[in-house]
């Protein structure tokens, strides 16, 4: 792997990292603006909204320069499945943001690839390695330390969040099944289409308006979102998982100096030491699945 291709994989991560951590604050403040903010429901639809017509949009660019457009898929139950779960874990990530420190919702988030190797076993049967025990163990070590059970009481955000983090973790699961037969965009717009009538449902007795600067932290939202995975996958493109994902844990650091600076968020050493930990266990687990591929 050439020194160039690290260097844009690294530029792509930079620009996922700032996308990720734009996407929480937007997030916040359309939910959290004093009289005007949205609830979780509306944000989430909104949010579907903006999605579906960016992606329309780009099947229609898409259909003009190559003149076909294939978005039919066999795989329809596997969509549902997949959406639902993504639908959950993406209500429960925007719940926590309002409530917790953004820095402790961003490193509960990285047990997802901890979940994940628990449902690739289950589902994808996948074997259960050492190094994936191991992975496993330092995983929910670091969970507990930031948690902390029994030393400090544990908020009812922090496990809506670890929830999240759960159900984002079969979604990726599933993704990695659909990935096989369909394309990025069609997952995309399958995604949208199916979650939109999931949101609708929360609205039907909890519907409103955005007001004034609301619309901007939506759409920032909606935007920053697409963009961030779009830059991971770019990032993943010009370089190994091994080298990309440990840079992806620029986030909690990023986000902690965002929490401090504007949230008036104090920095939680164990929250870091728990992260890091964390870390360790997920790099374990890339190396067990680069050495399986």
């Amino acid at each position: 792997m050439s020194g160039m291709n690290v260097r844009a994989s690294a530029l792509w991560m930079c620009g996922a990292v700032l996308a990720f951590s734009l996407t929480a604050v937007a997030g916040r403040e359309a939910t959290t603006a004093l009289d005007v903010g949205l609830s979780v429901s509306q944000l989430v639809f909104y949010r579907n909204i903006i999605g579906l017509a960016i992606i329309l949009l780009l099947l229609t660019i898409h259909f003009l320069r190559v003149g076909k457009l294939q978005v039919k898929s066999q795989q329809l139950s596997l969509h549902c499945g997949r959406n639902i779960s993504h639908f959950c874990g993406q209500w429960c990530w925007f719940y926590g943001l309002a409530l917790l420190p953004l820095a402790q919702v961003f490193a509960i988030e990285f047990t997802v690839p901890i979940w994940t190797a628990i449902f690739a076993v289950l589902l994808l049967k996948e074997k259960l390695t050492l190094m994936r025990l191991a992975a496993l163990a330092l995983g929910f070590s670091g969970v507990l330390i930031i948690l902390r059970p029994g030393y400090s009481v544990i908020e009812f955000a922090s496990w809506v969040v670890l929830f999240s983090a759960i159900a984002y973790s079969l979604s990726h699961t599933l993704t990695k099944q659909l990935a096989r037969r369909d394309s990025a965009l069609t997952i995309l717009l399958y995604m949208h289409l199916i979650q939109l009538p999931l949101a609708l449902a929360l609205l039907l007795f909890d519907f409103a308006w955005p007001q004034g600067v609301i619309w901007l932290y939506v759409a920032l939202t909606a935007i920053a979102a697409l963009s961030a995975h779009y830059c991971m996958a770019k990032a993943l493109s010009f370089a190994d998982v091994m080298i990309v994902m440990p840079m992806d844990f620029l986030r909690l650091p990023l986000i902690a100096l965002v929490g401090y600076l504007f949230y008036q968020e104090s920095i939680d050493i164990w929250l870091l030491v728990g992260a890091l930990v964390m870390l360790l266990g997920n790099m374990l687990t890339l190396k067990e699945s680069s050495r399986s591929a």
